[in-house]
Parts: structure tokens; C-alpha cells; sequence
């Protein structure tokens, strides 16, 4: 068969493949969804109430689709720095950590010396101090990892119940960072933070939007994960360095730096998600702040595959359901158990459907 004859032949083929890798996954989502409504109807929970809530808190308004946006914007930041580190076969569970320390870090900036900085620099300063903190938490994970060959999986995780006492008692001692206790209120929480050190919003003439100048970054940020994995010679490093480690040290490259440095930049891109979560969210510190966003983040991540791109499709998933979940939690009245199972079907459902694809192309 000449080359005439046999280009035709692909044409179908490749619309085949396009349309497995489309729909298994849609596919897939949808039956974990309607798995999901059979449980909350089985918890005796009216369905059309629940599904009525969830798009609601999703898309009900332009005020909800804003919020949702701000809330894929952190998980995105931890799946961006999961990815990175794991170009260098380096796996961070440490995001919930990261978020907390920069979450302190900013909010201590925001607190005390920040707010009264001209030229932006009221904002900028915990947005910098908050990815400092997380990437400097990140980094010492790395150094375990290289001086004393402690599994970064473990250190990261171990390093987030460090952080998470941590940022407790932030918020419990009054010589830290918790408000003056009154009579109106005792709750442990940090003072809200100052109008100046709060993110901009990117739309300040409608006051019905909740965006912020994080999408930008989160752009930015993307874009500058994209180039330095695929287009610059550290992130061939990176590459080499996680299929080969003792290949990459015979031909000149210094792993143990590769190493803290993709440590540290996941750390920083957590601390970073903390300190958007705290100047463009929550506006005061609290002892449930980081409220499992490191670990959404981390299955975003796993779900990603190792593309920003598919970092930024997981997030908006993420950010979606989650405000869906806690608008139908508080609205419709279905079990908080009830929904994270549900949400949990859905992961099982797009990483169930991923193998499948892949699997599928294998035997291809």
C-alpha cells in the first residue's frame, strides 16, 4: 500500500482515538455523579434540592462563578508545584503545609509594617514574604532528602503536622497573631487584615465580582511552569535527573541542588496558594484555614499528569465542586460525609478513566 493510499486510512483512526480521550472521561464523571445522587437520596435528601443547590453555589451568580475562579486559583498553585517537583520524580504531599506556613508569613507581613508601604508594596510584601516561607519549607525537605536520604513523602507529610500545630497556635497566643480577646468575641483568630494588603480586584467597578489580581499570577505562573519544564535547560536537568539519578550525576549534573531547588519551588508555589487564600479570600488567619486545600491540590496535581494545562482544567473541577459542595451542604441540607464521598467518586472517575485511555493506546 503506497503513502496515497494509506493516509486516508489514519484520518479515522486519529478521529477514533480523539473521541476516546474525550468522552471516557465525561463518561466516566457523569456515572460517578449520578452515583452521588443516589447516595444523597439514599441519605433521604431531596435530589432536585441538592442538584438545585450545588449549581447554585457554582454558577448561580457572577458572584459564585468569581468565587469558585479564586478558589481553583489555590488549588492550582499546589498542583503547579506538585508537577514541578515531580519532573524530578520527587512526590510533595506537603501542599497543606506549605499553604499554612505562607498563610502565617503574610499575614504577618499584612499585620505588622506592610499595610502603610506605598506603590503596591502593601500587598506585594506578604504575597513575597508568604512564597518565601513556603519555599523555604519546601527546600528543607529537599535537604533531607539529599544530606539524609529521608523520603521526601514522608518529610513533607510529616512537615505538615508540624505546620498545622503550628499555625494553631499562631492563632491561640495573643503574643503572635491572635486578636485581643473581648467579651464580643474569643474565637482564635488573627485581626482582619488591612484594606491595602488585601489583592486588588480585577474588575473594582463591579462590586459583584469577588476576582482578584491571583488569576493573573496564576497565568503567569502556568506559562512560567510550562517554559522552564519544556523549553530550558534546567528542566531537561530536572528530567534527566528523575529517570536517571546516578546517569545524570556521571555526566556532570548536581542533583542534590536540582533536588532542593524543585523542593523549594513547589514549597513556594504552596506558600504563594497560602498567602492568595489569606490577601484575596479569607482576609484573617484562622486555625482551619488551609481547610484541605493541600491535598485537593495534590490530587489536582495527580490528575494532571504532569501538564499545566491539565493543572488548570483539575483546578477549575476542583474550585467548582467545592463551591457547589458547601452551597449544597449548607442549602440543601446533605450530609458533609455525603459530600466528600461524592467528590471522591468523581477523583476515582477521571483517574479511572485516565488509565483506561492509557491502557487502551498501549495495546494500540
Amino acid at each position: 500500500m503506497d503513502a496515497a493510499t494509506a493516509e486516508p486510512l489514519r484520518v479515522p483512526k486519529l478521529w477514533k482515538e480523539a473521541w476516546v480521550r474525550t468522552s471516557v472521561p465525561v463518561i466516566a464523571v457523569a456515572g460517578a455523579l449520578l452515583a452521588g445522587l443516589a447516595i444523597i437520596a439514599a441519605t433521604g435528601s431531596s435530589v432536585t434540592e441538592a442538584m438545585a443547590a450545588f449549581w447554585d453555589g457554582m454558577a448561580g451568580s457572577g458572584f459564585n462563578i468569581g468565587a469558585s475562579i479564586n478558589r481553583a486559583i489555590s488549588l492550582g498553585f499546589v498542583g503547579l508545584g506538585f508537577i514541578f517537583a515531580n519532573r524530578a520524580n520527587l512526590t510533595n504531599v506537603g501542599g497543606e503545609g506549605q499553604i499554612a506556613v505562607g498563610g502565617m508569613f503574610a499575614t504577618a507581613l499584612a499585620l505588622h509594617g506592610a499595610p502603610n508601604l506605598p506603590l503596591g508594596l502593601a500587598f506585594i510584601l506578604p504575597l513575597v514574604a508568604g512564597t518565601l516561607a513556603g519555599a523555604l519549607w519546601g527546600a528543607f525537605a529537599g535537604w533531607l532528602k539529599t544530606r539524609r536520604g529521608t523520603n521526601e513523602v514522608i518529610s513533607t507529610l510529616l512537615m505538615t503536622f508540624i505546620a498545622l500545630p503550628l499555625l494553631y497556635w499562631s492563632v491561640e497566643s495573643v503574643h503572635l497573631l491572635r486578636k485581643p480577646m473581648t467579651e464580643v468575641s474569643s474565637l482564635p483568630e488573627s485581626p482582619e487584615i488591612a484594606d491595602a494588603t488585601k489583592l486588588p480586584m480585577l474588575f473594582p467597578s463591579d462590586p459583584t465580582s469577588p476576582l482578584h489580581i491571583g488569576l493573573p499570577l496564576f497565568v503567569i505562573a502556568v506559562i512560567a511552569v510550562w517554559l522552564v519544564l519544556a523549553k530550558t535547560p534546567f528542566g531537561l536537568k530536572l528530567r534527566a535527573a528523575g529517570l536517571n539519578e546516578i546517569a545524570s550525576r556521571r555526566a556532570g549534573i548536581r542533583t542534590s541542588r536540582l533536588v532542593i531547588a524543585a523542593m523549594a519551588v513547589a514549597g513556594g508555589l504552596g506558600g504563594l496558594a497560602g498567602a492568595v487564600m489569606l490577601q484575596g479570600q479569607n482576609y484573617y488567619l484562622t486555625s482551619e484555614f488551609t481547610s484541605g486545600y493541600g491535598f485537593d491540590g495534590l490530587v489536582v496535581g495527580l490528575l494532571s499528569r504532569g501538564s499545566p494545562a491539565g493543572v488548570v482544567l483539575g483546578a477549575l473541577l476542583f474550585g467548582f465542586l467545592r463551591s457547589g459542595s458547601i452551597s449544597m451542604e449548607i442549602t440543601a441540607h446533605v450530609p458533609a460525609a455525603v459530600v466528600l464521598i461524592s467528590q471522591g467518586l468523581i477523583v476515582i472517575a477521571v483517574a479511572g478513566s485516565a488509565l483506561f485511555v492509557e491502557k487502551k493506546g498501549v495495546r494500540k
